[in-house]
């Protein structure tokens, strides 16, 4: 029943973009699934869906797979090739992937049965449901351009005060440090997802053995927190510092548009935060950073792995931070709520698993009420933040510190404890 749940709500949001889009004059996420078939797709998504799928698999069920879609895009790309059409640069592959999965889901249902059947499209599902989070995402950040004409950045940068305006400092530390640096965290940020991927693939490396999947994995916190992230996105709109106070080092955003060519070489001086208009192409994608909360899952999710994973998830960690501020995609506020967010749905998708227990109910709820209370401290309370920047500042970190505490506290309350067994006394022996 909370499978059949989940693909109902999922159809319902997804059929909601796609109308929300095609009144915008734009194809919305079932459209451009569609397209992705037989047009010239972005491969990334799309092969990183069969990864994905191919958990269920047994290796040569994997060789198979994977070579007919690297086939099909062979052929696609002669096809297009002799037929003189052009396609976007690094869009060459990707429907082999996507004609893969759809046709392990017609497999699934004409030519599995009982557990085989429901786990062949668990996979698919899952790989599918990447690739929709995706082209779902694009169409969120197209209807927050479109609905909300005016962000709330100048509210948000007076509250950024009370932190010292990280941003502006970031800033100017990755333009110091030159190409290499830049070129790292810009990898580092675009490749989240492929991050992502490798961890879950680590969590379900016994899919294909066990015939299962586990109760709890990365991928499902991922996805929940690119679903409800974009919900916050149209009641809280901003669009990042390098657009509302200047082009920035990353030579985006405009002037024209933004409140003052200020970022990052330029303090932001203290005055009373207004409305402001901006365009309607520049997703209104700033609050809460999902990025960061990805990166917080991903960091949580590596803990119990190899020494070499739990590197890799803190590392992704401190570089992605590093990078929303240092782009200037991000004020320091947004991501504390990044990671308040981040831990409130982690706690409530395990309390799914495991059952609601009073720890758990607690946990999330007080993790809801730390979010809502900092956006409404950053919408109604800017002015007193900056004016007080070192208690304001010190109770956003409790804050967000509180609930790491008590996510690290409940978390380990869950975790199965092994049991002493006590050894037998020596029994004197009958003479």
């Amino acid at each position: 029943m909370l499978w059949v749940t989940v693909a109902v709500a999922a159809l319902g949001l997804v059929v909601a973009l796609e109308i929300a889009a095609r009144r915008y004059g734009q194809p919305g996420p079932v459209a451009d699934q569609l397209k992705d078939a037989v047009f010239a797709p972005k491969p990334g998504p799309l092969y990183g869906g069969l990864v994905l799928m191919s958990v269920v698999l047994t290796w040569p069920q994997r060789i198979i797979a994977v070579g007919a879609a690297i086939g099909m895009d062979g052929v696609l790309l002669l096809v297009r090739w002799s037929a003189g059409v052009t396609v976007a640069d690094a869009q060459f592959f990707g429907n082999g992937a996507l004609l893969v999965m759809l046709g392990c889901a017609v497999i699934a249902v004409t030519r599995r049965t009982g557990r085989e059947r429901v786990l062949l499209l668990k996979g698919v599902g899952l790989g599918l449901l990447l690739v929709a989070g995706r082209k779902s995402g694009d169409a969120w950040l197209l209807i927050t351009s479109k609905t909300r004409p005016a962000v709330l950045d100048q509210y948000v940068a007076t509250a950024d005060h009370a932190l010292g305006n990280p941003s502006w400092l970031a800033g100017r530390m990755l333009q110091a440090t030159g190409p290499i640096g830049i070129n790292v965290l810009d990898l580092v940020y675009a490749k989240l997802a492929v991050a992502a991927i490798v961890v879950g693939l680590y969590q379900l490396r016994h899919v294909a053995v066990e015939r299962r999947f586990p109760s709890h994995h990365l991928v499902r916190t991922f996805l929940v927190i690119g679903l409800l992230g974009p919900g916050i996105y149209m009641l809280f709109p901003v669009v990042g510092p390098v657009f509302a106070y200047g082009p920035g080092a990353s030579g985006t955003g405009g002037v024209q548009w933004a409140a003052a060519d200020l970022w990052p070489h330029t303090p932001l001086p203290i005055t009373t935060p207004h409305l402001m208009s901006y365009d309607d192409i520049t997703p209104r994608n700033c609050m809460p950073s999902l990025h960061t909360a990805w990166a917080t899952a991903i960091f949580v999710h590596t803990r119990k792995g190899p020494r070499i994973l739990r590197f890799a998830g803190t590392f992704w960690l401190v570089a992605t931070l590093a990078a929303t501020l240092g782009f200037g995609y991000h004020y320091g506020v947004d991501l504390i709520a990044g990671v308040v967010f981040a831990l409130t749905i982690e706690a409530a998708l395990r309390a799914l698993d495991r059952g609601w227990d009073r720890p758990a109910i607690q946990l999330v709820v007080y993790g809801t009420t730390v979010f809502a209370a900092l956006l409404v401290s950053y919408r109604y309370l800017p002015m007193e933040m900056a004016r007080h920047q070192e208690v304001s500042g010190s109770l956003l970190l409790l804050a967000m510190i509180s609930v790491v505490y008590g996510y690290v506290r409940t978390t380990r309350l869950w975790e199965p404890t092994a049991v002493a067994t006590r050894r037998p006394e020596p029994q004197p022996e009958p003479v």
